[in-house]
């Protein structure tokens, strides 16, 4: 017995020892990798310029895609060394911690410097408090824009909740209910600026005299009225012919909501109330939409975020002129166009508060739903 007891303690020390040299080796690992995504992206930008452009793509893809890997890799061989308590500590962080790490660096520090360069001057070399903050409310083309948004919030949102809802509601109900979902659903594989080109065409303006080949207009002329620049002309209403490309757009996908809302609603109810007597306005207003209550406050900010960061319907039908400009493409105006980059950052900034408070309703409302819990 007594030889056992004494090798027991060697083992337990050279159990340690092997230990510790495998969280040493653990740690090279990891610093290696960090050395080699180094290295990597300093030979990429010395010699991105003398290299073709398909070696440098292919040297980019290897390293950036083996790199990670191998960092996920040696991070978790070195998590794998300690005990369980610590692995179930640590582990999580592994996996989620560069996407952190990168949401951080893409989001959070653009926005800090966003946010300081708004205190300065057009070329940010004097300081100017916060005297782009004024001018962002009270220059007339800016509350043009404020005003022009406020219209795509409000007509823009309620045209797609509204012809949504129905859509689903009515397409449910027929025959054709895969042809006409396809059909609504079909602009949402459109780009905005696609579908801007394609009602450029719709909305085309030729003299009374000359062939219409616009659709608005060659309806119009048919019924004996004279041709209109829709967009141009009816100022500030001309901002609901854009609207008009938002809803054509944004239909499909609040129907596709709805539709699959409605659907979970369970069929003994809506029966039950049929079989009491409910007509189908009842049905609808009664259960239907308390049913699905929070799908509709939720389609309703995604979509009211939309419109409150309207840029390429407006840019491509009419560049923000004619009285339809709005935040986003005043901003692009003084920050891209006119280098004023102290004003544009103070209407990014604006833009950004706008939208925030839509933007975490939204995530409260999503994390109250079932399946993001």
């Amino acid at each position: 017995m007594q030889p056992r007891t004494e090798t027991k303690p060697q083992q337990r020390a050279a159990t340690e020892q092997g230990k510790t040299g495998q969280i040493l080796l653990a740690i090279l690992a990891l610093v290696a990798t960090f050395a080699v995504l180094w290295l990597g992206f300093g030979f990429l930008r010395d010699y991105q310029k003398t290299l073709p452009k398909i070696v440098t793509t292919i040297i980019a893809i290897i390293w950036g895609v083996g790199s990670v890997a191998a960092l996920f890799a040696s991070a978790n061989f070195l998590v794998e060394q300690f005990n369980d308590q610590i692995k179930n500590a640590v582990r999580p962080f592994i996996f989620i911690g560069p996407a952190v790490f990168l949401l951080g660096w893409f989001l959070f520090l653009p926005v800090l410097r966003t946010l300081w360069m708004s205190l300065f001057n057009s070329d940010s070399t004097q300081f100017v408090g916060l005297t782009n903050y004024v001018y962002a409310f009270t220059e007339r083309t800016m509350l043009e824009a404020f005003r022009n948004n406020l219209l795509w919030m409000f007509f823009g949102t309620a045209g797609c909740v509204f012809f949504g809802l129905i859509v689903a509601v009515l397409a449910d109900r027929s025959n054709f209910e895969t042809l006409a979902k396809s059909l609504i659903f079909m602009p949402m594989a459109i780009s905005f600026v696609g579908a801007g080109v394609i009602w450029r065409f719709m909305y085309y303006y030729a003299p009374a005299n000359a062939t219409q080949i616009g659709l608005f207009n060659a309806v119009a002329t048919s019924l004996g009225g004279q041709p209109q620049a829709w967009t141009s002309q009816l100022q500030p209403w001309n901002n609901l012919f854009l609207i008009l490309i938002m809803i054509w757009l944004q239909t499909g996908f609040a129907m596709v909501v709805f539709s699959s809302a409605i659907k979970g609603i369970s069929t003994d109810i809506l029966e039950a109330s049929r079989v009491d007597g409910a007509n189908e306005w009842q049905v609808f207003f009664q259960i239907m939409i308390p049913a699905i209550q929070s799908t509709i406050i939720t389609v309703t900010t995604t979509i009211l975020i939309f419109s409150l960061k309207i840029f390429d319907i407006v840019i491509v039908m009419t560049g923000g002129q004619y009285g339809t400009e709005v935040v986003a493409t005043k901003f692009y105006r003084e920050f891209g166009v006119n280098r004023n980059f102290g004003q544009g950052a103070a209407i990014a900034i604006v833009l950004l508060i706008a939208v925030s408070p839509v933007i975490y309703y939204n995530l409260r409302q999503l994390g109250k739903q079932e399946g993001f819990k």
